[in-house]
C-alpha cells in the first residue's frame, strides 16, 4: 500500500512522517482525519494488477488517468474538502473506476458510490476492499426505482449511458468522432431520495452520469447543503434542466469547474439564470464541466 506499511501510530517519525506533514500542509487535510485513515490508502499494487488484467483493458486509460496523478489528487482534495469533512457523507453517482470515492475517503468522510457497470464495480470492489466506509450499490439512478437500458461504450466506458439522447447528440458532434455505444444490458435503478432513507442525508453528492443528471436530479426532493453535476456543451439542455429541478426544490446558487480543472470559475457562488448564460455562452470546444450547487454560505 501507499502508506500501508505504516500504522496510525508510527507516523510522526520516517518516510511515513513526511507524507502526513505534505498532506496536511498542501492539502489542508486535518490530522486527525490522516492518521484516522492512514491505513486506508489506495494500493498501487491493486492498481497495477487492474491495469494489467486483460478483461479490464477497456478501463486501462481511467486507471491511468485517474490514479498516480498526485497533482490531480491535491486540486480535487482542495475543492471537495469545502463541502466534506471528517465523518462526513457524500454520494458518488456514477463512480466509474472511484477516483471521487478515494477524495472523499482522504477527506474522512463516509461514501456511497452508485456504479451500475460490471467491469467498474468490479475495479471499486478491489480498490477499496476491506473498507466499511465506503458502500458500493451496483445499479443506476433515476427518477424513480425499476430497471433501465445501460447503453455500453465497450471501447470508452468512462461515457457509457442510460441516455439515449446522449448517443444520439454525439453523433457527428466535433471531439465525439469515433465514439460507439456497441452494447447494451439492463440494470436495476434507484433514487437519491430512496438512498437517503437508507443511508441518511448526504453532505454532498457528485453526479455524473453522461447525459442523464436532470433524470436523476428529478429523483431527488429533499434540499442538500452541496452537490455536484456533470454538464456537456452536446447537450446544454440538460444543464438548463438540472438547474431548473435545483430551482425547484430549494434557493441554491451556483459556479462551475470546467473539465478537470477542479478549480472554479466564478470565484462566488451566482444565481441560476447568471449560470444559464455562463453555459450558453461558452464555446463548444469546451466539452464539458461540473455545476456546483450550495445552499448558504459554503
Amino acid at each position: 500500500m501507499l502508506l500501508g506499511t505504516y500504522h496510525a501510530a508510527n507516523v510522526t517519525q520516517g518516510p511515513a512522517h513526511s507524507f502526513f506533514s505534505h498532506l496536511v500542509r498542501t492539502r489542508g487535510i486535518d490530522c486527525a482525519t490522516v492518521v484516522c485513515h492512514l491505513v486506508r490508502m489506495i494500493d498501487p499494487a491493486v492498481i497495477a494488477g487492474l491495469r494489467a488484467d486483460p478483461a479490464l483493458a477497456s478501463l486501462r486509460r481511467s486507471l491511468d488517468v485517474y490514479y498516480g496523478d498526485e497533482a490531480r489528487d491535491a486540486a480535487m482534495d482542495a475543492l471537495y474538502k469545502r463541502f466534506v469533512g471528517r465523518d462526513g457523507l457524500a454520494f458518488d453517482i456514477g463512480s466509474h473506476v472511484g477516483d471521487r470515492i478515494g477524495s472523499f475517503r482522504r477527506m474522512g468522510a463516509r461514501v456511497v458510490a452508485l456504479e451500475p457497470q460490471p467491469d467498474c464495480a468490479r475495479a471499486i470492489r478491489a480498490i477499496y476492499a476491506g473498507d466499511h466506509d465506503v458502500t458500493l450499490v451496483e445499479a443506476a439512478c433515476g427518477p424513480e426505482p425499476g430497471k433501465l437500458t445501460l447503453h455500453i461504450n465497450s471501447a470508452n466506458p468512462t461515457v457509457t449511458t442510460a441516455s439515449t439522447d446522449f448517443v444520439r447528440s454525439a453523433g457527428g458532434a466535433g471531439g465525439w468522432e469515433g465514439q460507439i455505444w456497441d452494447r447494451s444490458i439492463e440494470v436495476p435503478v434507484t433514487t437519491l431520495d430512496a438512498l437517503i432513507t437508507v443511508h441518511g442525508v448526504p453532505d454532498f453528492i457528485k453526479i455524473d452520469v453522461e447525459g442523464f443528471e436532470a433524470d436523476v436530479l428529478a429523483g431527488l426532493n429533499t434540499p442538500l447543503k452541496a452537490l455536484s453535476f456533470e454538464f456537456t456543451t452536446i447537450q446544454r439542455d440538460v444543464a438548463y434542466r438540472c438547474l431548473e429541478r435545483l430551482a425547484a426544490i430549494a434557493p441554491y446558487r451556483f459556479d462551475v469547474a470546467l473539465g478537470e480543472s477542479q478549480r472554479l470559475t466564478f470565484g462566488r457562488w451566482v444565481e441560476q439564470t447568471a449560470m444559464i448564460g455562463h453555459i450558453a455562452a461558452l464555446p463548444h470546444e469546451a466539452n464539458s464541466g461540473d455545476v456546483y450547487a450550495v445552499l448558504g454560505d459554503v
